[in-house]
């Protein structure tokens, strides 16, 4: 199985990723193992973050129905792809 490292915050050298990181360590969202894998690749981290800020401040569902739709769509998943999924 293929492996892809996390990036340490310290070896972030562009601002914006920093902060993008640092912000999803300090709120735990969006998660801050994906977002330091996200870091090898400004345009990927970029793209994941200004998407998931569009759809939290412009969004037309409330947070916490948001949050459900997530969890259930998750879990849906596990037929679909033979996997295992416990939310």
């Amino acid at each position: 199985m293929a492996r892809i490292s996390y990036v340490h915050p310290d070896d972030v050298k562009d601002p914006e990723m920093h902060s993008w990181l640092m912000d999803a360590i300090v709120k735990g969202s969006p998660g801050p193992e994906n977002q330091a894998i996200r870091a090898h690749n400004k345009v990927a981290m970029r793209s994941f973050t200004m998407l998931i800020r569009t759809m939290k401040e412009q969004g037309v569902l409330e947070n916490e129905l948001r949050e459900l739709m997530r969890a259930r769509i998750a879990t849906s998943w596990g037929p679909m792809f033979n996997t295992d999924c416990h939310y």
